[in-house]
């Protein structure tokens, strides 16, 4: 169906569908931008095709039938509307980028845990939610979302996964063993943190689109060696009532199904854990 029909279709149809269609082409559009402008023009371009829109809605509701020329303007700015919003989103959340001058170095950081843990092989995996971090005694602006590992001990030999995450595999050996970790709970440690990265791969996962659609801008480790401050669990609340009863259920099928790779089968099934599924196999 085009512009040919439009005059012959009720202008309150008209208006608000020809308005939904154009906000979805201007999201597409820019989705396929190279680069993203500043958010200030993404912010100017969305008042103004929304003031627009709005005006234009006015005049076709009015109207008994549509005329093709105002359903193509509702279009068009529709259109501008969808994707200066999705820019300004976008350069607003680039704003937060971890600071390259920041990777690599020992952070401390306050916050909590956002999520049911996911437990590996070699290490814990955790969302954690920035309240405050600091740069030898001077405060830091970091992303507000973080991945982090907190690796356990080797017995002395290197960690695989070291290497990966930005640290030193000797000294991830020597790594406190992780402490349980729950949804909701307040943490205070020290972190290594690197810009997500991922591996060019054509067809395959794209981890850093992953990230970025999880809303995390930095992955990082937990510092625990002997010469770093140990972490310390600050406080315990249901901010995150959901994740918490996720990890009891899981907690509670481990504890009762001796077969761990039955174990994992079923936390997958009932949590959506996937890690869980993923350990059973790889055991």
């Amino acid at each position: 169906m085009g512009f040919s029909v439009l005059s012959k279709m009720p202008a309150g149809l008209v208006g608000p569908g020809w308005c939904f269609a154009g906000f979805v082409a201007g999201v597409a559009m820019q989705l396929q931008q190279p680069a993203l402008w500043p958010a200030s023009s993404y912010g100017v371009l969305t008042a103004l095709a929304a003031l627009l829109l709005a005006l234009g809605l006015g005049l076709v509701l009015r109207q008994q039938k549509a005329l093709r020329g105002q359903a193509a303007i509702v279009f068009l700015l529709a259109a501008l509307l969808g994707s200066g919003l999705t820019g300004w989103r976008a350069s607003v959340f680039q704003a937060d980028n971890l600071n390259p001058a920041l990777q690599g170095q020992d952070i401390a950081v306050t916050g909590t845990v956002l999520a049911m843990p996911q437990i590996g092989d070699d290490a814990v995996r955790f969302r954690f939610g920035l309240d405050s971090a600091q740069l030898d005694g001077q405060a830091v602006q970091l992303p507000p979302q973080l991945l982090l590992g907190w690796y356990k001990g080797f017995g002395g030999r290197d960690s695989p996964s070291a290497a990966a995450e930005g640290g030193d595999a000797s000294e991830q050996a020597l790594q406190r063993q992780p402490q349980p970790l729950c949804a909701g709970e307040r943490w205070q440690m020290t972190v290594r943190l690197k810009a997500p990265h991922g591996n060019s791969n054509p067809h395959g996962f794209d981890y850093e689109l992953w990230l970025w659609e999880q809303g995390v801008q930095a992955t990082g480790y937990v510092r625990a060696g002997p010469q770093d401050a140990p972490p310390r669990k600050l406080a315990s609340s249901w901010a995150h009532p959901v994740e918490r009863a996720r990890q009891a259920v899981r907690e509670a099928i481990y504890q009762r199904v001796s077969n761990r790779q039955w174990a994992g089968v079923l936390a997958a099934l009932v949590v959506g854990d996937q890690n869980a599924i993923e350990l059973a196999i790889d055991n």
